[in-house]
């Protein structure tokens, strides 16, 4: 996303002039502007979750197959 730093604010690409120029304070705003953004990773309360409904889900398998061969 462009950055514009005299307005300290991002800029949807749709949003800079077609010269490529804030729309607000007309700064040129090109690639050397652009930040990277960062990609959010899961927190890790979320990873202790999946890893205990793997454990649930796998433990009630194990109580199904059971009770599966004692009802042979």
């Amino acid at each position: 996303m462009p950055w514009c730093d005299p307005c300290n604010k991002y800029l949807a690409p749709n949003a800079v002039n077609e010269d490529g120029s804030c729309p607000t304070c007309e700064t040129p705003v090109d690639a050397s502007d652009m930040k990277e953004t960062e990609v959010a990773k899961a927190p890790w309360h979320f990873w202790l979750m999946v890893i205990a409904l793997v454990l649930y889900l796998g433990w009630r398998l194990i109580q199904f197959a059971l009770w599966g061969i004692a009802k042979l």
